[in-house]
Order: C-alpha cells, then sequence, then structure tokens
C-alpha cells in the first residue's frame, strides 16, 4: 500500500509532460501563424539583402 502511495506522490514524470505541452502549444502557434511568419521572414530576408547591395 506504501508504494501505491509514494508512486501517486512521485512527480518526476512531469517535466517531461511539461515539456511536451511547450512543444505542442508552440507547434499549434506556428501553424495557426504560419503566413504572418513567413511574410515577416521574407521581409527580413529582403531587408538583409538590401544592406548587403550598399555595402558592396
Amino acid at each position: 500500500m506504501n508504494k501505491i502511495k509514494e508512486f501517486l506522490k512521485d512527480e518526476s514524470g512531469m517535466g517531461v509532460v511539461e515539456i511536451l505541452l511547450i512543444i505542442v502549444v508552440l507547434i499549434a502557434m506556428v501553424i495557426i501563424f504560419q503566413d504572418e511568419i513567413t511574410k515577416l521572414v521574407n521581409s527580413i530576408w529582403r531587408s538583409i539583402g538590401k544592406s548587403a547591395k550598399k555595402i558592396y
């Protein structure tokens, strides 16, 4: 009976569950905001390209 109580009180696996939940939320956000993220990244690359042309 004590072993069962110890097992139920054991929280060593909670870190893994929390990390998995965070990863799932991040993946969901990327899927939801995929178009906005793509536009932002493209804008940043264009800006970098324009700045690089000014230097060279």
